[in-house]
């Protein structure tokens, strides 16, 4: 693989490529998933290829292959080239790279149980018993768990001298228990919707989720939830668990701080960003106690990585600091635009058939001083909303709806009756400036996204989101129809 990539980058650069990076990736999945107590999903790929990048006069070019051969190697080479040169005819701005300092490396995700070697009957095995628990109340007809695993073997090399050699691991798992009564249909998911909880770790993930001790819990919400009370159409305070919270980051902090997208680069596709360039380090994000920091070093989070695709190494940063916006996500194309000399090393793609792109990177609220108990005792009037069930945000990052699976009202200081079908709305800055109370670090944990879209051709990416529960005061919820 490191000879092949050699010979690529010396057939870019004697083609006329300005620069050139190759990445070559080799990546094994698996997936396992239960339904009913039957298998729904069992599935194990391995997937290899590299994709070339080059420079000519300004302009990207890209290629990729899965066969690796020295003459394929040559044909997407030079493939690059021609691409880049057609394109360099109809640019505008030409490409600027942010320096990079040349490393040879070698880095790996930390873990305590390689996943792949953990018997897959010992897998099915658990899935089915968190199965059989959550099917025991007659109103639940659908019940779901599934695992998933990926290892990640990729070599960088650039003609600038880099050469970095990486092994990426990540875990996942997670069920849902959907119920269903007089037409009404209500669905409770652990630790998190959509999957569960992803971490860059070994199967020790699985084991600390306890899965087991859970499922009562989410079965019997599930069927509560059938006949809860829906959540009134009211202005109130509002506490999100860190889950909520998770998301919450990501779609009003974490897209619209991506530098691409503020550029009007993700414009036709996925929208740009109110957090325009002329508003960093003078434009107030957040309350004061609103500390949003970007980090691909902070350990198990998924965009937790040694260097990039540019090859920058991984940093750690603020986006939003005292209320204030002082950052963004940028990769070495971008920097130039907001005066920044280096990269921070927010460049990744989706496998090795794809280019680099901007993508969010590990980015979390630190925690404050309270504990959740605390923030509900603080609370006269409110509400108390866990996991997300759906969400929209408009073009620009600013205005948002998001719904959640189950609610709690909260009357003078305790937690009550359950509420159905929850859902909060607000505007990006407002709610941020609404922020009142984070829980402390011992409620703080980091939730993994694992199906970020972006990008045409469409690539998924992978990052955490740190939070703990949070207060807002004053927000507008709703009624979600079941």
């Amino acid at each position: 693989m490191k000879d092949l990539a050699q010979r690529i980058l010396d057939t870019a650069v004697a083609k006329g490529a300005q620069y050139a990076d190759v990445r070559v990736i080799d990546t094994r999945t698996q997936t396992i998933a239960v339904r009913n107590e039957q298998i729904s999903a069992l599935s194990e790929r391995d997937d290899l290829g590299f994709g070339v990048r080059v420079l000519v006069n300004g302009a990207w070019g890209f290629s990729a292959s899965s066969t690796l051969t020295e003459a394929e190697a040559d044909r997407c080479a030079a493939q690059a080239v021609q691409i880049a040169a057609a394109s360099a005819s109809l640019k505008g701005e030409p490409v600027r790279l942010a320096e990079v300092q040349p490393r040879q490396d070698t880095w790996q995700t930390p873990y305590l149980i390689d996943p792949f070697a953990v018997p897959l009957s010992q897998k099915l095995d658990l899935l089915y018993r968190v199965n059989k628990t959550l099917t025991q109340a007659a109103a639940v007809k659908v019940a779901r768990a599934s695992m998933s695993f990926k290892r990640e073997h990729q070599i960088f090399a650039s003609s600038e001298g880099t050469r970095i050699e990486q092994t990426l691991l990540r875990s996942g798992s997670g069920y849902s228990a959907t119920a269903v009564a007089d037409g009404e249909v209500q669905v409770r998911s652990y630790p998190a919707s959509f999957g569960g909880q992803y971490m860059c770790s070994g199967y020790e993930l699985v084991e600390s989720l306890d899965l087991e001790g859970h499922a009562e819990r989410v079965r019997d919400e599930a069927v509560g939830l059938l006949t809860a009370d829906p959540c009134p159409s009211t202005t109130t305070d509002l506490i999100l668990d860190g889950a909520q919270m998770a998301l919450q980051i990501h779609e009003s902090v974490g897209h619209a701080t991506e530098l691409d997208r503020v550029l009007g680069m993700e414009a036709d596709f996925a929208g740009t960003s109110f957090a325009t360039p002329e508003k960093l380090r003078n434009f107030t994000y957040g309350s004061e106690i609103v500390n949003l920091v970007a980090d691909s070093t902070v350990p198990t989070g998924l965009a937790t990585i040694g260097y990039d695709d540019d090859g920058v190494p991984a940093q750690r940063w603020h986006i939003v600091q005292d209320g204030l916006l002082t950052g963004y996500l940028t990769n070495r194309e971008v920097a130039h635009a907001i005066d920044e000399s280096t990269s921070r090393g927010c460049s990744r793609a989706d496998g090795w058939s794809h280019i680099p792109i901007v993508r969010i990177t590990n980015l979390s609220l630190m925690p404050g001083a309270a504990t959740p108990e605390q923030i509900v005792e603080d609370t006269t009037d409110g509400i108390w909303m866990e996991t997300n069930k759906s969400w929209s945000i408009d073009q620009m990052r600013l205005n948002f709806q998001f719904g959640c699976e189950i609610a709690w009202e909260i009357k003078n200081g305790k937690r009550g009756r359950m509420l159905k079908n929850p859902t909060y709305q607000g505007i990006t800055p407002q709610f941020w400036a609404s922020c009142d109370a984070i829980g402390n670090a011992d409620a703080w944990r980091l939730w993994g996204v694992a199906n970020c879209g972006k990008g045409q051709p469409m690539q998924v990416a992978e990052m955490s989101h740190g939070a703990a529960p949070t207060r807002f005061r004053n927000v507008a919820v709703g009624i979600m129809g079941s």
